[in-house]
């Protein structure tokens, strides 16, 4: 019997795996050949087990080892906007959009994604469909990031694991362990991040995590299932500094989950990022987005309040000045 599945056996069992055995699975994962049915059993065995910290933990430090490595300048004062995806409620691409409009703001933006495989469109799908060429040269990083104060990591080319169980996450079709790896394992390291988790359990493992590398932080779990800010009822909010919820935006505006949709293709969803960088999104469109960038705004700046970044961030989106920061990568 192999590694993995003696680790399948562990977990079908309804055993965890320590950190030493997570790390050893996913690293096995990176550096030898499996079968389809062997990662398939793998992912699965996961699926149905409670989400546990060692696992996580382990497993983010192997594909950390295994990444291609990657040294961006502006890593100790940038951020990554990056959610876990999976949480099959369609909206349109937030983080995608926050980064854009961070980065209009003068905030450098390291961000990581992948395309989407529970989800209709991920980040990578409707950044390729705006024509922006993803890379792993630094020289060539490092200079989006002095041109226009973002550049984007394109997880497969960074992971080769991610790369080799790509077919197969895409195959089963619904949320694996990866999806809940993805914004722990951006190769440049930031050191500030704004993410967002489908579950509870696993925001609290995020929060854990990134309190113990020095990050600043904040993760968000809308208590209906949304792994972003979306202001469809409470959001948890967990931060290096405290641990709050979040239930009306500051204009009081309600809104339902047919206008933050996402749309069925990636040219909608491109359709919906120009619209919303050019300053014509809709007022839910521009709430949901100025609510994001607001939260990772108070990571710079935490003696503001929530409000006074939620509306500087609302009149930046409707300037349209953010459509240029787009336009430098469309090029």
């Amino acid at each position: 019997m192999n590694s993995l599945n003696k680790h399948i056996s562990k977990l079908l069992d309804h055993e965890h795996l320590t950190f030493e055995e997570a790390y050893s699975c996913m690293h096995s994962l990176g550096s030898s050949d499996f079968s389809e049915i062997e990662l398939a059993a793998f992912l699965t065995s996961l699926h149905f087990q409670a989400i546990d910290l060692n696992e996580i933990s382990g497993f983010r430090q192997a594909l950390l080892d295994l990444a291609i490595p990657i040294r961006l300048e502006a890593s100790s004062e940038a951020i990554d906007v990056c959610g876990t995806g999976g949480d099959g409620k369609n909206t349109f691409n937030i983080s995608t959009i926050s980064a854009f409009v961070l980065a209009s703001m003068g905030y450098k933006v390291i961000k990581h994604g992948n395309y989407g495989v529970s989800s209709l469109c991920g980040s990578s799908n409707v950044l390729e469909e705006l024509g922006i060429q993803f890379s792993t040269n630094e020289n060539e990083l490092n200079k989006q990031l002095d041109n226009s104060n973002v550049c984007f990591l394109h997880a497969p080319l960074f992971h080769p694991a991610l790369k080799k169980v790509a077919n197969v996450r895409k195959k089963l079709g619904f949320r694996t362990v990866f999806n809940g790896m993805g914004p722990l394992v951006n190769p440049a390291q930031p050191k500030f991040q704004l993410t967002g988790t489908y579950s509870l359990e696993l925001a609290k493992i995020y929060s854990h995590l990134l309190n113990n590398q020095g990050r600043k932080f904040c993760v968000v779990h809308g208590l209906n299932g949304y792994d972003e800010l979306t202001f469809q009822g409470a959001t948890r909010i967990l931060t290096h500094i405290n641990d709050t919820q979040l239930f009306d935006n500051p204009e009081k505006l309600k809104f339902g989950l047919n206008e933050l949709s996402g749309g069925t293709t990636s040219k909608t969803a491109a359709k919906i990022c120009h619209s919303i960088l050019s300053g014509t999104g809709t007022q839910a469109q521009n709430s949901v987005v100025a609510g994001n960038v607001a939260l990772a705004l108070q990571l710079y700046k935490p003696s503001h309040s929530f409000e006074e970044l939620y509306f500087e961030a609302k009149e930046h989106i409707e300037s349209g000045i953010a459509l240029t920061t787009l336009k430098k990568h469309m090029n």
